[in-house]
């Protein structure tokens, strides 16, 4: 069979296709202004309702905005019988266009069919062994908002093999300027499996450079709302990236697929208890980052715990009742057992005293009733003896002790940090308070374990994480927290792990999240990363990453690819060189550097007349290049990368592992071609 057709001058076909593009957007634009004309005066009850009412009107607005260079729809699929009891739903032998939204006409019926619906799901299935009842699937091809070709592929003919769709690829090639755009045209058949994978389970996805997990990971947020709307609605949904600057690049996909109400957030921000002002070195923050150190915090958060001395005396009117000190030590002993969070069971205390005392007034024929028992509860008597048993607990003063006060730490460590371990950790000035102290990134997880042993952190419906090999076994378990009672999908790559407690195994992050019966899914096919370039990176493989297969590349371009060795005072005028040949292009430039090196190339760069970007802040066509150092380069995408002396990212870091992996990460964020100069020797691994 010949390659699929691609039609790129205006005929009929073509010109029918540009007309219900025409007519699709018309609706859309008419569906908008039936949503502002509504009145809403005599539908609310009160001023509450109307502005729950008021809130949702104008979400439905924005969403409902038809964005100029964004194509409302993509593909069609053309099925092959009427509906029948085994067909896909909504299949009635027509044809469905395959959008972002849904869209439909005056009377109704469909114009656009939402991606995400039950009917769309065989333009990214189907194939010719596996139809799925659709005769013909076709693939449209835009410039800016214009539609300007489209490509057949013709599912009932089984005599020749599927076809490579040049649409797709050229979509998948496209320059990348601004942020991180959708893949809803080019969703592949096992990344839709995981987008549509039931919210009842957590997904973790292993992914190559360049295989489209974070998209993934976004899309499936995005088909999990349109399929359990009302319950994400009600519980939430989350999604979790490494840095601010990653956050920023990916924000706008989400939108773009017409849902708005997805909060995104760091790490560092779930557990912003404490002002982070402070920094620990590598050793104090692998071991504060540990799980042991949860075991060390539950048995400080129980530490003040006391058994009772005395009876407890309640008087009222002119009886009293007393329960003696082996009685209350009983209750206290039991709700110890039971391991219910302490501020739960300092609640519970007061009110199984005033039961004890209930049971006495039974005993001697009075008949009191739940309020008698809640007033025995907040008897001044009953409320002191609480506080002497059971004090309240500040996590925020707790940890702060624990940091500060060697005798208490090693009190409640005892046997599980050796001495070694509790002295890295210990403050080498203890702080004078809260407010002073110079709180670290790993010290406010503490602080946010040690919350939830006192009370227990809200869940939410469903929780991304992305990157999240670089989570320490403490940061798993405050993300999990956000999750108890939902599901989450988990994003990363092993070999991408850049810190010095990067997890070794996907079970191991999971058990720690709490999530170990999760589906593990892999992904080695990628999608971005030219071939030529992810074949060099993947040398580093076997040193980084042993147990991990290696990344293939479906891009039929090689990309270009270049390695040049300079002299040693020549490097600087390579890297700015490079630069101003790399805008030549068309597409995003990143000039990723060791962090060290990043203030002089800054200074290059501007002293050579080349406008630069930092991370996060969006490409422009006017601004197209971005100076990157390498620790925030994960999860960014450039259409040609310039990558200044590997040596001196290795470098870097604490310990070579950790370089290797930080290189690794460099040397596969560009899209379309890749540029490594170096003065110094490569690493053995690329020699």
């Amino acid at each position: 069979m010949p390659a699929p057709q691609v039609t790129t001058h205006a005929n009929d076909p073509l010109e029918r296709e540009r007309t219900h593009l025409s007519s699709s957007r018309a609706a859309l634009r008419a569906m908008r202004e039936d949503v502002q004309a509504l009145d809403i005066k005599d539908v609310t009850a009160n001023w509450v309702n109307a502005a729950v009412l008021e809130r949702q009107i104008e979400d439905r607005i924005t969403a409902l905005a038809d964005l100029a260079h964004t194509p409302l729809f993509f593909g069609r699929l053309d099925y092959a019988h009427a509906p029948g009891a085994d067909q896909a739903e909504g299949a009635q032998g027509e044809q469905f266009y395959i959008g972002r939204r849904h869209v439909h006409d005056a009377d109704g019926d469909p114009m656009v069919i939402d991606w995400r619906a039950p009917v769309s799901q065989p333009f990214y299935r189907a194939s010719k062994k596996e139809p799925m009842d659709v005769r013909m699937r076709r693939r449209f091809g835009y410039t800016g908002g214009d539609l300007t070709a489209y490509e057949d592929e013709d599912l009932t003919d089984t005599a020749s093999g599927d076809q490579a769709s040049k649409l797709l690829q050229a979509e998948i090639e496209r320059p990348r300027v601004g942020p991180m755009r959708d893949i809803v045209a080019t969703i592949q058949p096992e990344q839709d499996e995981i987008v549509r994978a039931g919210i009842g389970g957590t997904v973790c996805v292993q992914g190559a450079p360049g295989t489209g997990k974070t998209a993934v990971g976004l899309h499936r947020v995005a088909y999990l709302l349109y399929a359990h709307r009302e319950r994400l609605a009600r519980t939430g949904t989350l999604v979790i990236g490494p840095n601010r600057s990653f956050l920023h690049y990916i924000e706008q996909v989400l939108p773009a697929l017409g849902e708005l109400n997805v909060a995104q957030a760091t790490v560092d921000d779930l557990v912003a208890h404490v002002e982070v002002r402070g920094t620990d070195g590598a050793e104090a923050a692998r071991i504060k980052g540990d799980a042991r150190m949860a075991e060390v915090l539950r048995r400080a958060v129980r530490s003040g715990v006391r058994m009772p001395e005395e009876a407890v005396v309640v008087v009222r009117g002119s009886r009293r009742w007393r329960v003696p000190a082996h009685e209350v030590e009983e209750i206290v002993r039991e709700l110890l057992a039971r391991d219910i969070r302490y501020g739960a069971a300092r609640e519970a205390l007061p009110q199984r005293i005033a039961h004890a005392v209930l049971v006495r007034m039974e005993q001697a024929g009075e008949a009191p009733d739940d309020r008698v028992q809640d007033a025995v509860a907040r008897n001044a008597a009953v409320k002191a003896a609480v506080k002497a048993v059971w004090p309240a607990v500040d996590p925020v003063k707790l940890v702060l002790r624990l940091l500060s006060d060697a005798e208490f730490l090693a009190e409640h460590a005892d046997g599980v940090l050796s001495a070694e371990e509790q002295a890295e950790i210990l403050w080498a000035k203890p702080a004078r308070g809260v407010k002073s102290a110079k709180w670290s990134a790993a010290d406010a997880v503490l602080v946010d374990e040690a919350a939830d042993l006192v009370a227990r952190t809200p869940s939410l419906g469903h929780v991304v994480l992305d990157e999240a090999q670089d989570l320490s076994p403490m940061q798993y378990r405050a993300v999990g927290r956000r999750c108890t009672t939902g599901s989450a999908t988990i994003l990363g790559d092993l070999a991408q792990g850049t810190t010095p407690w990067a997890t070794a195994s996907w079970e191991e992050a999971l058990a720690h999240l709490g999530k170990p019966e999760a589906a593990v899914e892999e992904l080695t096919q990628g999608f971005r990363v030219p071939r030529e370039v992810i074949a060099y990176a993947s040398r580093l493989l076997p040193a980084i990453a042993p147990g991990l297969a290696e990344a293939t590349s479906v891009r039929e371009a090689a990309g270009d690819f270049s390695v040049r060795a300079v002299a040693a005072g020549e490097l600087d005028e390579a890297v700015v060189a490079a630069c101003r040949e790399s805008l030549e292009r068309e597409g995003s430039i990143g000039l990723i550097a060791a962090d060290a090196r990043i203030g002089t190339l800054g200074a290059l760069l501007a002293e050579a007349g080349l406008p630069h970007l930092a991370p996060g802040r969006e490409t422009t066509a006017e601004a197209r290049l971005t100076l990157v150092p390498a620790s925030l380069a994960k999860g960014l995408e450039y259409d040609y990368v310039v990558l200044d002396e590997p040596a001196a990212v290795v470098a870097g870091e604490p310990d070579e592992r950790t370089g290797l992996r930080r290189l690794y990460v460099a040397l596969t964020r560009s899209v379309s071609g890749l540029t490594v100069l170096h003065a110094q020797p490569l690493p053995e691994q690329l020699a």
